[in-house]
């Protein structure tokens, strides 16, 4: 007997450390409307993310990296399908009660890697349906995550005591404190609660620096030099503006927001170091899209100033700065610390390469528009491949396609409006369409060629 135990024990012991060799735990960070030029680690003067910066110091930080869309819920849906976001059928931000929602059809990263054994759970920004309560649209427990908590589109009334937090399906009342914290401390109690003979899939999605925002007194007091009045954060939800609060301050506030994420996300990696998980842990950090600069569209954007490290655009529009964000990837001796790749990837790749890392089956019955990205963690190559991005927004212009270093913009009507050669001008100052009607035309059939396998994709919803 005594024998028999000690067999079972180093098998048990066996097969934990052929899962820990073999299926890294998974975080995946995604944080909301943070600009390429928003981090330290990317160039920005004045900002402070020393964890975030850290995480570039010790991984590989992705300079050609571009989001699904320039949009929020397109994003997601693209990074968590690793479909194009038009095939999801979601086209722009949900809005409430709209009844749009990713649908049961879809098959999710977290579902991929619960398949393969994976605790998962999702804290943070969710915004793949209309309405976090609601018992037709599917929730997050619904599509891969064990655990879920946090929010659907934006903060309510801004990140300080939150009012519109669900855990699983339940709504919570007042959340007291501010997002970051909350999200960072939900985070580690879930880590520290998880049964630890299975490896894990977190998809922790900050709601900083999506406006409207509020910070602790200590982070805004880092950047007062910046700020001009007294500070009085702009509440989310009116039914009317609040026209009197709306008055430019300055950045302060804005890097304030940034910063003080950072500190919390600096909590959570201190945790896994604390506990012997950062050499098995891959982490991904990324934006979901471009920054709101302080080219302001809508109230709520008052006081927000995102860098988009001088590219042009913004959130909601389809130009580098929308679209290209600050993406790192920590996978401790795979990857080389303090490394950088140009290699161009997409979010719709992360999908594939983090099922593939995991030990998922990456879906073979639909159009999966990702690829594996493992050969740039080897400073190889990838394929060349055409990128494809559409969004129904505030712009005329819906479409782009990119292909090696040129990239076409279309308007509604499926017509060619901008050409830009982005090795030679990556600001996209120079439409060269009357120049090359060779390429134009090329782009535009190439674009065309994504349009046709979209509309035709058996699972795009009507």
């Amino acid at each position: 007997m005594k024998i028999k135990s000690i067999t079972l024990w180093l098998l048990l012991f066996t097969s934990l450390a052929t899962h820990a060799a073999g299926q890294p735990n998974i975080v995946l960070i995604y944080v909301d409307d943070l600009g390429y030029g928003d981090l330290g680690s990317y160039g920005h003067p004045v900002l402070r993310t020393p964890n975030i910066d850290s995480l570039a110091n010790d991984g590989l930080r992705l300079t050609n990296y571009y989001a699904p869309s320039a949009l929020c819920s397109p994003s997601r849906a693209g990074l968590l399908t690793g479909r194009h976001p038009y095939r999801t059928g979601i086209k722009s931000w949900i809005p409430e009660d709209s009844g749009v929602y990713l649908r049961d059809a879809e098959i999710t990263l977290a579902e991929v890697l619960r398949e393969a054994g994976y605790a998962t759970a999702h804290i943070g920004k969710w915004h793949l349906n209309s309405d976090l309560g609601s018992q037709t649209e599917p929730q997050p427990t619904d599509q891969g995550f064990d655990y879920y908590y946090g929010h659907n589109a934006f903060q309510l009334p801004n990140n300080h005591n939150p009012t519109n937090i669900f855990r699983n399906k339940t709504a919570l009342p007042m959340q007291e404190g501010y997002t970051a914290d909350l999200y960072a401390d939900e985070a580690i109690k879930w880590l520290g609660k998880r049964d630890e003979n299975s490896p894990f899939f977190l998809y922790l999605s900050m709601a900083e620096p999506h406006t409207s925002f509020a910070n602790p007194p200590e982070y805004n007091r880092l950047y007062e030099q910046f700020s001009a009045g007294e500070v009085v954060p702009i509440p989310n939800g009116l039914k009317e503006p609040p026209k009197e609060m709306l008055i430019p301050r300055g950045p302060g506030e804005y890097y304030a927001n940034i910063t003080y994420m950072d500190a919390q996300l600096g909590r959570v990696l201190d945790w896994l170091r604390e506990n012997n998980l950062e050499q098995n842990t891959i982490v991904v950090f990324s934006s979901d899209n471009g920054p709101v600069t302080s080219n302001w569209i809508n109230w709520w954007e008052v006081n927000a100033y995102g860098s988009t490290g001088g590219y042009r655009g913004r959130k909601h529009y389809l130009y580098e700065g929308g679209l290209k964000v600050p993406t790192i990837i920590r996978f401790p001796g795979v990857v080389e610390s303090g490394s950088a790749s140009d290699a161009t990837v997409i979010g719709m790749d992360l999908f594939v390469t983090l099922a593939k890392i995991g030990g998922g089956k990456v879906p073979d019955d639909r159009a999966i528009d990702g690829i594996d990205i493992q050969p740039v963690f080897r400073g190889d190559d990838l394929p060349p491949r055409s990128l494809f991005w559409a969004l129904d927004s505030v712009s005329e212009l819906e479409f782009a396609v990119q292909k090696g270093s040129w990239k076409l913009l279309l308007d509604r009507d499926r017509e060619p409006r901008e050409l830009y050669n982005l090795s030679d001008d990556p600001l996209e100052f120079f439409n060269l369409m009357s120049k090359e009607p060779g390429k134009t035309r090329e782009l535009t059939d190439e674009a065309i060629k994504h349009l046709t396998a979209i509309a035709d994709d058996p699972l795009r919803p009507n």
